[in-house]
């Protein structure tokens, strides 16, 4: 079971028998990954499939250095364009890959127990709490459009003083062509259900413009 189908050469009947138990386990290891990621359907369907594609692209390289070398080449020109996914979805991503490689090299025992491993691990691990901090999970991000004419530099100061536990400035953007600011702050709530108040009082303050109070992450841009 966990040694290599391949012969010298690959056969056709040998490709055929790592296409479909590629194929099988990528489908198995997306259904237990959607459990916990939360991603449209294209995602699983690629997840599902990618095991078969690096099995096919290592099985026609193998011992072939010329193949090897135009392959990386093609894939070193390869733009992605899309947005940047979740740690999450990276993640599954990358096991999907490293599942492909056995398969590829015609170790389909080990390529089917990496993926029904990697995805019953990566469920188990979900559903523990250990890596939950509740202190980081009261931050918020909080977003305050301004006119241009209003001086923020200590407008609010009573209001967080009288609300927030804690309060830092995470950066002032312009919008509307300029004639509005965009104030962002990482801030903790003394009292989380005075957050409706909280609001009320600052839309006096800010004329009324759009305030948000979001669950605060680490971005590259919280503007």
């Amino acid at each position: 079971m966990f040694e290599s189908i391949y012969s010298a050469s690959v056969t056709t009947s040998q490709l055929f028998i790592m296409a479909a138990c590629a194929v099988l386990s990528g489908l198995a290891f997306s259904w237990l990954i959607s459990f916990k990621i939360r991603a449209n359907r294209r995602f699983f369907i690629v997840t599902s499939i990618i095991p078969f594609a690096v099995g096919v692209i290592l099985s026609f390289v193998n011992g072939n250095i010329g193949a090897g070398v135009a392959f990386g080449g093609a894939f070193a020109l390869t733009r992605f364009r899309s947005a940047q996914g979740s740690s999450d979805e990276i993640a599954a991503v990358l096991i999907a890959m490293a599942g492909g490689v056995p398969f590829g090299l015609g170790y389909v025992g080990y390529g089917v127990v990496i993926l029904l491993l990697m995805g019953v691990l990566f469920l188990a691990i979900s559903s523990l709490k250990i890596f939950d901090h509740k202190d980081l999970m009261d931050d918020r991000l909080l977003k305050i459009t301004i006119p241009e004419s209003l001086d923020y530099s200590s407008v609010f100061d009573e209001t967080f003083d009288h609300y927030l536990a804690s309060c830092e400035n995470a950066g002032v953007k312009t919008t509307g062509m300029g004639s509005m600011f965009r104030l962002s702050f990482k801030i903790r709530m003394k009292n989380p259900s005075e957050e409706k108040a909280f609001i009320d009082e600052l839309r006096t303050k800010n004329g009324n413009l759009e305030i948000s109070m979001l669950p605060y992450a680490e971005p590259a841009n919280v503007m």
